[in-house]
């Protein structure tokens, strides 16, 4: 459980570096790979994970059908991105995070759960979204709870930036959605600002929107509730 969200859901692995425009990963304090992550790793890895190439995925041969693909970035532990594969079968999700623990959990929750419509790639985002992802090829990203950076120094290192937010835009197809949510409201408005100047981009919603159903209410997102903390989505479409 991170201490820097109000809500206490996990902060994710990813930061955006302002000393070279780009998104970076790190590896987190908290965590160590366990037996049962480790065997998953080893066991389910070779089927669902997707090695990091220079080279634009195939999506129908990466997944062995066609469907519809949504990326998420920074999974962390993967329940909820589980929970949302499996009452979501008709699309694809591609799952990216660097935190060695999050990518066994997941693969643990595939394999027990039988999600054949996931993939995950450990490796940083930004050089996913410009060497794997071919523009326009998305449906949807999702990227829930990333770490708030609540100290303003700090809030420069923010994954919501107008150098990333314009890269997942040319990578979505039109009508595609790009779903974020955070429990930090003065994140939220950043959010908000950001999204709203990318040209590439509409908000569906007059600010913030209903959360959707897809998206499951985690367990601490539920305990911050309850002591009346917010938590905001931003849902916008590729125009």
């Amino acid at each position: 459980m991170s201490d820097q969200n109000p809500t206490g859901v996990p902060a994710k692995t990813l930061f955006y570096d302002p000393t070279e425009h780009r998104i970076r990963s790190f590896v987190t304090r908290a965590g160590r790979l366990s037996t049962a992550q480790a065997r998953a790793i080893e066991t389910l890895g070779p089927q669902f994970c997707v090695p990091y190439s220079k080279t634009a995925l195939d999506f129908d041969q990466t997944f062995g059908r066609h469907a519809p693909v949504i990326l998420e970035i920074g999974f962390g532990m993967g329940d909820s991105s589980a929970k949302i594969a499996s009452v979501m079968p008709d699309k694809n999700f591609l799952g990216v995070e660097v935190h060695t623990p999050g990518v066994g959990s997941l693969l643990k929750l595939i394999g027990e759960q039988g999600l054949e419509n996931m993939r995950l790639i450990q490796h940083d985002a930004v050089e996913v979204l410009t060497h794997m992802i071919a523009p326009g090829s998305l449906a949807g990203v999702h990227i829930f709870f990333p770490d708030p950076w609540h100290k303003a120094r700090h809030n420069k290192r923010r994954l919501i930036q107008a150098p990333l937010v314009s890269l997942l835009a040319s990578r979505l197809a039109p009508g595609g959605y790009l779903h974020c949510a955070t429990d930090w409201q003065e994140y939220a408005e950043q959010m908000l600002a950001v999204l709203g100047a990318e040209p590439a981009l509409r908000n569906t919603a007059e600010a913030y929107a209903p959360r959707p159903d897809y998206r499951p209410i985690t367990k601490f997102e539920n305990r911050g509730l309850r002591l009346g903390h917010g938590v905001w989505d931003l849902v916008f479409k590729r125009v």
